[in-house]
């Protein structure tokens, strides 16, 4: 097998914390100029754009810009800026809880992704810590759903990536989560839910199979008044949604939820009321390079039991 050469390092800087598109030509093509392979080779990007960004030099070689009339040359890597989208910015600050050489803990607001997908790319939790903190290289240790809130983990280095990472890959980060959902007075707990769930890329919801479990979640009520219940939740395992669907499962979906039990339409991009309830609220682990515990807590509350009817009325979560 032929191995992959190395990308070299990208020539051009980020813009607002978004590294620029890199492409390598393939080794082997008749094409006369470098022009007429992008043509075809991006129908994403119009005829019309690519000129432009040859005529301005703003596709970048390892020796540098190229113009109109480049030659197309086999095995090549081009760098360029992409058209960054629309996107409605989220009004709610990125609170950096903790920031070393190695690490930075930040606490998320809901509606804020937490890296680049989609129509998500500037209004991301990583793009704005790379431009805000001058850290190009930063990059997730794990993920954080868009409309959950609380605790993320960035790495500074990507030579230490691999060591914050394994972390979660063994199971050796303790995560538990704050949930607002209805009080079911027959819902026996604690206790734990295990099951087997599949998210197929594509498919907003994922789905619990009957099959050997995969997901293992221990839920715990911590108070109720009024019809709803403030719950602890431990995900033991990490699989995309799990604590949705758990508690959707129990019959108490998580309130805000536009997913479980039920697909609702998507809202416009600017409404940011009634985010779903629930709080990624503390993270515990032994640093995989100082071997000093640490235990980190977010700051953040639920709006449906600090202010219930503000939630329901739909009012906006704080700035």
């Amino acid at each position: 097998m032929r191995r992959r050469s190395k990308v070299p390092p990208a020539p051009l800087p980020q813009r607002l914390g978004v590294d620029p598109v890199h492409l390598r030509l393939p080794v082997e093509g008749a094409w006369p100029t470098l022009r007429a392979y992008l043509e075809e080779c991006l129908p994403t990007v119009a005829p019309e754009r690519i000129a432009a960004l040859l005529s301005r030099r703003e596709i970048v070689g390892e020796a540098g810009p190229v113009g109109p009339d480049e030659p197309f040359r086999p095995g090549a890597h081009l760098w360029l800026h992409r058209d960054l989208p629309d996107e409605v910015p989220v009004p709610f600050e990125l609170d950096v809880l903790y920031h070393d050489d190695h690490l930075v803990v930040v606490d998320k607001p809901h509606f804020l992704a937490t890296t680049p997908r989609g129509r998500h790319v500037v209004e991301t939790a990583l793009s704005r810590l790379r431009h805000t903190l001058g850290l190009p290289a930063l990059s997730p240790a794990h993920r954080l759903d868009r409309l959950t809130a609380g605790l993320a983990m960035f790495v500074v280095r990507p030579e230490d990536r691999g060591a914050y990472q394994t972390l979660f890959r063994d199971r050796l980060v303790r995560k538990e989560y704050r949930a607002v959902a209805p009080y079911d007075p027959a819902l026996a707990l604690p206790r734990t839910v295990r099951s087997h769930i599949v998210k197929e890329r594509g498919v907003i919801a994922a789905r619990e199979l009957d099959a050997p479990p995969n997901s293992e979640s221990r839920i715990e009520l911590a108070e109720h008044r009024d019809g709803l219940a403030r719950y602890r939740l431990r995900p033991l395992s990490g699989r995309t949604h799990q604590l949705r669907l758990h508690m959707s499962g129990l019959g108490v979906p998580i309130l805000g939820d536009p997913v479980y039990p039920v697909l609702l339409p998507d809202p416009a991009p600017d409404d940011f009321r009634r985010p779903l309830q629930l709080l990624a609220s503390g993270i515990e682990f032994t640093d995989p390079l100082t071997g000093r515990p640490c235990r980190f807590e977010s700051r953040r509350t639920l709006a449906a039991w600090s202010d219930p009817a503000g939630w329901a009325g739909g009012a906006a979560p704080r700035r």
